[in-house]
């Protein structure tokens, strides 16, 4: 069977849904993605980003791990980020070398955030999620599995968030899922195995994952992936997180700390109030019983802001994962560093032309402006319509003469999320 590229709307509403129980069982979509969008090159350029990075006492965002069978090597990993660079074709030998056995994995967490090229490519089908199925609101993550590894390392595992595996080959690998329920009659809980669990596959169900191939995986599905040859897989999740732990990290504690602050006056000098000194014979209970009143005020005022509160997190969680291409936004990006970094904000001038770079948006559409991943220091009423709506675009723009512009257009360079072309100058006759 074949897909058109992306799939469309109706795939995810309609023939996905069908494929896989509801979103509820393992799935092989074969031949769904195609080369173009991600190959092992990608990934191996994605590793020398972080390499370079490295050897330029640079951040990574991107977390490598290596593996020997099931044993994580944190000691090595310095070897591979420092190593000479492998011959062309020759990263298994370079690998086995390093690691000093013939067997082994190699694992990057947010590749995207390495090569342009494959976050744009696997932005196509995450973003192709999200008109037919739904938008997670913590966005997705790229994590790329290398290696020749007679199994995953960590064993037979449980999965946590709803991912699909994206296998870019060069060599197949087999895969096996459990359902929850038969893991746990055939194991006795939900602990990982590992070691020989060969008669587990036995009676897993088996995939074959062939260059192109996608297995959605849903949470909290038992699996393990084995394979006899190098190959390279990239695991898309999707991040959505619970309602209780954005609310319990991000909403309560910034709507608290906002009322605590303004104090009794309301002008903020709540935290210049002492408290008491107690009693030693007294303990602790008294202290407790002087917090209570400031505490249940506490709440009386923050509950009028709590719906304002929860819509401002609720806006930066979504605009920061559509601006940066559906991808998570993380603090480190090599990729986004670079452009930030290259960008000449001198040379936005008049007659300058700007683009936003796919997979990211330019996002203004709550008051805030979002590019990459991050809130630019301007705001919407600083662009033009016009301008706005054809970088949203991704349409070629060129600079007005607007100071205000200007100021804007270097305010979304800073974000690393936007491509400059300087604007030419006519010599001068007779010069």
């Amino acid at each position: 069977m074949s897909y058109a590229w992306p799939p469309g709307p109706d795939f995810w509403s309609e023939e996905f849904p069908a494929a896989t129980g509801g979103r509820t069982t393992p799935h092989l979509f074969k031949g769904i993605v195609p080369a173009h969008a991600a190959n092992p090159d990608h990934v191996l350029d994605g590793l020398r980003a972080i390499r370079q990075a490295h050897a330029e006492d640079r951040p990574s965002g991107a977390n490598v791990r290596v593996y020997v069978g099931e044993d994580r090597r944190d000691d090595l990993v310095e070897q591979v980020l420092t190593a000479a660079a492998w011959q062309e074709g020759a990263l298994v030998p370079w690998m086995q070398e390093i690691v000093g056995a013939e067997r082994f994995s190699l694992m990057i967490n947010n590749l995207e955030t390495t090569c342009s090229e494959v976050a744009a490519g696997l932005s196509t089908f995450v973003r192709s999620t999200h008109s037919g199925w739904g938008v997670p609101l913590g966005g997705s993550e790229q994590v790329a599995f290398a290696g020749n590894y007679a199994g995953t390392a960590f064993g037979v595992h449980e999965g946590y968030e709803d991912a699909f595996l994206v296998h870019l080959g060069p060599n197949p690998k087999s895969f096996y899922c459990w359902d929850p329920k038969l893991y746990r009659d055939l194991t006795g809980g939900d602990e990982p195995k590992l070691g020989d669990y060969q008669d587990l596959l036995e009676q897993g169900e088996h995939f074959l994952l062939e260059p192109g191939d996608a297995l959605f995986l849903p949470r909290r599905v038992f699996h393990v992936g084995t394979q006899n040859t190098f190959s390279i897989s990239v695991a898309i999740t999707f991040y959505t997180y619970p309602v209780t732990r954005i609310l319990r990290k991000e909403v309560l504690p910034r709507l608290f700390d906002e009322v605590l602050a303004d104090g009794p006056s309301g002008k903020g000098d709540a935290d210049g109030i002492p408290s008491e000194m107690y009693p030693l014979a007294a303990g602790p209970d008294p202290v407790a019983r002087a917090m209570l009143p400031i505490a249940r005020d506490a709440l009386a005022a923050a509950a009028p802001h709590l719906l304002d509160s929860i819509t401002e997190v609720a806006r930066e969680y979504w605009e920061a994962s559509q601006s940066n291409g559906g991808w998570e936004s993380v603090e480190v990006d090599i990729v986004r560093d670079l452009a930030a970094a290259a960008f000449d904000a001198d040379a936005v001038r008049a007659g300058a032309t700007v683009r936003v770079p796919a997979p990211y948006q330019l996002r203004t559409g709550t008051g805030r402006v979002y590019l990459r991943g991050l809130k630019a220091d301007c705001e919407p009423t600083d662009l033009a319509g016009d301008l706005v709506s054809a970088l949203a675009l991704g349409e070629s723009v060129i600079v007005p003469d607007d100071p205000a512009v200007i100021k804007a257009v270097r305010a979304l360079g800073a974000t690393g999320g936007l491509h400059l072309t300087p604007a030419t100058t006519t010599p001068l006759e007779g010069s």
